[in-house]
C-alpha cells in the first residue's frame, strides 16, 4: 500500500495541466484566424506595428472574454446593471483566469475629481481627520469637496390607521466640506459679457456673438419675445433692472405665441449649456467660443482647495486636510508614518501603504489635489496599477497596453521590475509593447503583422525572446536599431525667450528655445516639461499644439468625417450631379432610412450583449440606394468611403476625380503612416497609435509656424519612429519651428537642440539642467539623460 501511494504522488495533478490559455480562431477586427497558446504565470509582451492586431487580440478578445464569463455569473437584475459584452469572434478559449485590465484611458476629467478621489486615498484621509482633527466638525462628508452642507425642517405626516394621522416636526441636516462659491471645483468661471453680444445693437438687430444664437432661433425668440426688454432699444442703454434680468435672471416661466417657455438670464444659461461640459468634448467652434470669453481663475474663498472654511479649520498637527491634499505624495507619506495613534492603526497602515504604491511606481512627485484630467496617458495608467501593486490576488490575469508610455528611460526599469513582481507571485501577465527595454524582460514574445490594418492581424512569430531576433520578422529586424547622432544640426532663424516660467513646478525657468530647427524637450516623468511647453509658450494663432488628450468619436465618426476630408469629396459630388451636398452624408440627407446611417441595425437584448446585423436594405453601405446612382470619377460615395488612403490619394490626386483639398488631406495622412486605413472606418476600431498619428495629420493642416507636440512616438513601432523623423524633419525643412515633449532616445538623437528639465521629478525637478546639441549632452553626461543616451547610441 505505502509503495502504491508513493508512485502516485509523483504523477502529476490534473489541475496542475492547465498551465496554457488557448485561443483559437480569433477574428475580431482585423485579426485572420489567429490561433496561439500563451504559457501561464509568465510574462508574454506582444509586439508589431501599430494597427496590426495586437489589442484586438489581448483586449478586445482574451481580457473581453474573461470579463464577459465573470460577468454571466451574476443574476439577470444585477447584469442589468453593468455594461453589456458581446462575445468576441473566436472559436475556442480555453484555460481563461479573471483578468484585469490596466489601459491607457485618460482618467475622467470631471472638474471634481482628483488623483486622491480616484484612488481612494482621499476617502481614508477623510475618515482619518474626522477621527483625529481638532476640533471636531463631524462625519467624513464634512471634509468631502462633493458634499454640500444642507439643513431642512418642516412637518411630515405619518398614517396610524383608519383616519387617524399625525404631524410630526422633522428636522434634518448634512455637514458637506464643499466650498459653496466654487462648488467644489477649486476654480470659477468669469465670463466677458463683451464677447457674448455687440451692446450698440438692440435685441431685434442680432446683437448676439455666440455660436448657436442666431436671429430667428427659439432661444433668442424667447429672449427676445419675454416682456421683460424693449427690443428695439440697444443694450447699453438697459436700465440697471433690465440689465440685471437680462444677464442673471432666475428661470421664469414666460409664454410666447401660446406656447409655455423658460427664461433663463444669459450668464447662468450659459453655465449651463456650456460651462458644464468638458472642454475637450465640445465642438471646435463652441471651444474657440468658450476660450474666447471665458477665463478661468481659482476660487477666491477656498484658495483653490474647494474646501469650506469649516473643514479647512480642522487640524491633525497643525496640517488641514487641504495642507495634506497640496503636499507632494512623498511629503504625505513621510507625514502619515510619523502619526502615532493606535486608535486608527489600521487606517494608518492602509493609507501609508496606499501613499508608498504611489512613491514606488514613480508617482511620488504628484499631490492628491491634482485635477485626474491633467495627468498624461502614462501618469493615468500607473495610476491604476496602484490599487493592484499590494494585491494579495494570485493566479489572475494582468492586461496592461504600452505601460512605458511617458517614462523617461530612467524610469523603465523601475516599471519592469514591477511587472515582473506580478508575475513572480503567481500571475499572468500580459503586455502590449514597443519598447525594446520592456520588451527584453519576456518569458515569451507573440509578434503580429506582417503590417497595419488589412495587412496585419495574423502572428507572425511566437516564442521566446532570442528567436525573435534572428526571425526576420519587422520587428525583429528593427529590434537593436540604434539612432545615430546627427553629424551636423540646423542654425536657427531666431529665438522663442521664455522669462520667468513658474506654472506647477517650474523655478522661474529662463529659456531660449531656437526657431527654424527640430527642438526636443526632455527629462523624467513629472521634471516640469508639459508645464514649461503648454503653459510658457505663448497659444497665439502660430502655435498648432498636438497634446495626449483622446480623439472624441462615435461610431458613425471616421478618418474622412474626422479630418474634414468628407466636405470637399462631398461637395465635389454634389457639384458634378447637381444635387445637394447633404445627400452624400450618411449622418443627413442621403442616409439609408432603414438603418439611419448605421450600416448595421442594433437590437437591444436587456442584460445580454446587444446583436448588430448587417442592414439588407443598404448591404452595411449606410446610403440609401438612389444616392449610389451618383458616381464622380466613376466611383459612387460608399466607394470612396471603402478606399484605403493610398488609393484614394492616388484616386483623388489626377484625372477627372481631381480634388485639391482632399489630395492635401490626403497626402497628409500617408505622411503619418496611415495610408492602410480605409476612409470609412468607424474612429472606435483605431488603435491608440493610429488615434495620435490621425490627430497630427489634421494638425498638420493648420496654419502655423509653430508645432508642439506632447510624445509623437505614443503607440508606434520601431519602424513607424523612423517614418515620424522623417515627417518632422520635412516640417522643419518648409520653415516651421518643430518642439517635442519626448522620451524616445532615437528622436532625442535626431534633435537640433535638446532642452533637458530635472534633476528629479516633482520639487526635486522644474529646472534646466541642460540646453544644447545632442552630441554636447552625450559628450557631458552630466544628467540622467545624457547618461541614457550616450548609451543608447553606444558612445
Amino acid at each position: 500500500m505505502a509503495r502504491r501511494t508513493d508512485k502516485q504522488s509523483t504523477a502529476p495533478h490534473v489541475a496542475d495541466s492547465h498551465d496554457l490559455i488557448r485561443v483559437h480562431g480569433a477574428r475580431e477586427n482585423n485579426l485572420k484566424d489567429v490561433s496561439i497558446e500563451l504559457p501561464k504565470r509568465r510574462l508574454t509582451v506582444f509586439t508589431g506595428v501599430s494597427g496590426s492586431g495586437k489589442s484586438s487580440l489581448v483586449f478586445d478578445t482574451i481580457a473581453a472574454e474573461s470579463q464577459r464569463m465573470i460577468n454571466e455569473t451574476y443574476s439577470a437584475f444585477v447584469q442589468g446593471f453593468m455594461p453589456t459584452l458581446a462575445r468576441p469572434e473566436v472559436d475556442v478559449l480555453d484555460g481563461l483566469t479573471t483578468a484585469i485590465t490596466v489601459d491607457q484611458q485618460r482618467l475622467g476629467s470631471d472638474p471634481r475629481s482628483t488623483v486622491g478621489t480616484v484612488t481612494d486615498v482621499h476617502a481614508m484621509l477623510r475618515i482619518l481627520f474626522s477621527r483625529l482633527g481638532k476640533p471636531h466638525i463631524g462625519p467624513p462628508g464634512a471634509f468631502s469637496f462633493n458634499v454640500a452642507s444642507v439643513s431642512a425642517s418642516g412637518g411630515m405626516t405619518v398614517d396610524r390607521g383608519g383616519d387617524r394621522t399625525k404631524t410630526e416636526k422633522v428636522t434634518f441636516s448634512r455637514t458637506g466640506g464643499m466650498c459653496t462659491h466654487c462648488e467644489g471645483r477649486g476654480t470659477v468661471s468669469d465670463i466677458d459679457p463683451a464677447q457674448l453680444y455687440d451692446d450698440s445693437k438692440s435685441l431685434n438687430e442680432d446683437p448676439f456673438t455666440i455660436p448657436t444664437y442666431t436671429g430667428d432661433g427659439w432661444i433668442v425668440r424667447v429672449i427676445r419675445e419675454s416682456g421683460f426688454f424693449d427690443p428695439d432699444k440697444p443694450i447699453r442703454k438697459f436700465t440697471k433692472k433690465e440689465r440685471h434680468d437680462f444677464l442673471y435672471r432666475e428661470p421664469t416661466k414666460v409664454k410666447i405665441n401660446g406656447v409655455n417657455l423658460t427664461y433663463e438670464g444669459l450668464i447662468p444659461k450659459l453655465q449651463k449649456s456650456m460651462l458644464s461640459k468638458d472642454r475637450e468634448a465640445m465642438q471646435p467652434h463652441i471651444r474657440a467660443f468658450v476660450d474666447r470669453a471665458v477665463t478661468f481663475g481659482a476660487c477666491p474663498e477656498c484658495h483653490g482647495t474647494r474646501l469650506s472654511e469649516q473643514a479647512r479649520s480642522s487640524k491633525i498637527k497643525k496640517v488641514s486636510i487641504a495642507d495634506a491634499c497640496a503636499m507632494e505624495i512623498r511629503d504625505l507619506a513621510e507625514w502619515v508614518r510619523a502619526l502615532d495613534e493606535p486608535s486608527v492603526a489600521p487606517l494608518l497602515t492602509a493609507l501609508g501603504q496606499s501613499l508608498d504604491s504611489f512613491v514606488e511606481i514613480g508617482l511620488g512627485y504628484l499631490s492628491l489635489d491634482r485635477a485626474s484630467g491633467t495627468l498624461s496617458g502614462g501618469e493615468a495608467q500607473r495610476v491604476k496599477m496602484i490599487r493592484h501593486l499590494g494585491s494579495s490576488l494570485t493566479d489572475v490575469t494582468y492586461v496592461f497596453d504600452e505601460p512605458t508610455i511617458g517614462l523617461h528611460p530612467h524610469d523603465i526599469q523601475r516599471m519592469n521590475n514591477l511587472l515582473l513582481r506580478l508575475r513572480d507571485k503567481g500571475n499572468t501577465v500580459l503586455v502590449v509593447e514597443h519598447k525594446p527595454e520592456a520588451i527584453a524582460i519576456a518569458d515569451h514574445v507573440v509578434d503580429l503583422g506582417p503590417g497595419a490594418g488589412t495587412e496585419g492581424g495574423t502572428v507572425c512569430y511566437e516564442g521566446p525572446l532570442e528567436g525573435l531576433r534572428g526571425s526576420g520578422t519587422v520587428t525583429g529586424r528593427h529590434l537593436d536599431d540604434r539612432a545615430q547622432i546627427k553629424e551636423s544640426v540646423r542654425k536657427p532663424t531666431g529665438k522663442l525667450a521664455v522669462r520667468g516660467a513658474n506654472a506647477h513646478n517650474l523655478r522661474d525657468v529662463d529659456v531660449d528655445i531656437p526657431l527654424g530647427v527640430l527642438t526636443v524637450v526632455t527629462g523624467v516623468a513629472g521634471s516640469g516639461k508639459s508645464s514649461l511647453v503648454h503653459g510658457s509658450i505663448p497659444a497665439h494663432e502660430g502655435v498648432v499644439a498636438v497634446d495626449q488628450t483622446a480623439i472624441r468619436g462615435s461610431r458613425r465618426s471616421n478618418p474622412a468625417t474626422y479630418t474634414g476630408l468628407l466636405d470637399p469629396i462631398r461637395k465635389a459630388f454634389a457639384k458634378a450631379n447637381g444635387v445637394k451636398p447633404a445627400l452624400f452624408s450618411a449622418n443627413s440627407e442621403g442616409a439609408c432610412p432603414t438603418c439611419n446611417g448605421a450600416g448595421v441595425i442594433y437590437t437591444d437584448l436587456a442584460m445580454m450583449a446587444d446583436v448588430s446585423t448587417v442592414c439588407e436594405d443598404c448591404g452595411g453601405k449606410r446610403y440609401d440606394a438612389s444616392v449610389l446612382d451618383y458616381t464622380f470619377g466613376g466611383r459612387d460615395i460608399s466607394d470612396v468611403l471603402a478606399m484605403p488612403v493610398a488609393e484614394a490619394e492616388e484616386f483623388f490626386g489626377s484625372g477627372d476625380a481631381r480634388i485639391p483639398a482632399a489630395h492635401r488631406i490626403l497626402t497628409r495622412l500617408a505622411d503619418v503612416g496611415l495610408g492602410y486605413l480605409t476612409l470609412g472606418q468607424p474612429l472606435t476600431t483605431l488603435s491608440g497609435g493610429e488615434r495620435q498619428r490621425l490627430k497630427l495629420a489634421t494638425n498638420m493642416g493648420d496654419k502655423g509656424g509653430i508645432y508642439v507636440l506632447d510624445e509623437p512616438t505614443t503607440g508606434l513601432h520601431l519602424a513607424d519612429v523612423e517614418q515620424l523623423l522623417g515627417l518632422l524633419d520635412r516640417l522643419v525643412d518648409s520653415g516651421k519651428t518643430v518642439i517635442v515633449i519626448e522620451h524616445h532616445q532615437a528622436v532625442m538623437a535626431h534633435a537640433d537642440w535638446i532642452v533637458d528639465l530635472g534633476p528629479g521629478a516633482g520639487h526635486d525637478g522644474g529646472r534646466i539642467v541642460f540646453e544644447g546639441t545632442p552630441a554636447d549632452l552625450v559628450a557631458a553626461r552630466t544628467t540622467l539623460t545624457g547618461e541614457h543616451l550616450a548609451e543608447y547610441v553606444g558612445a
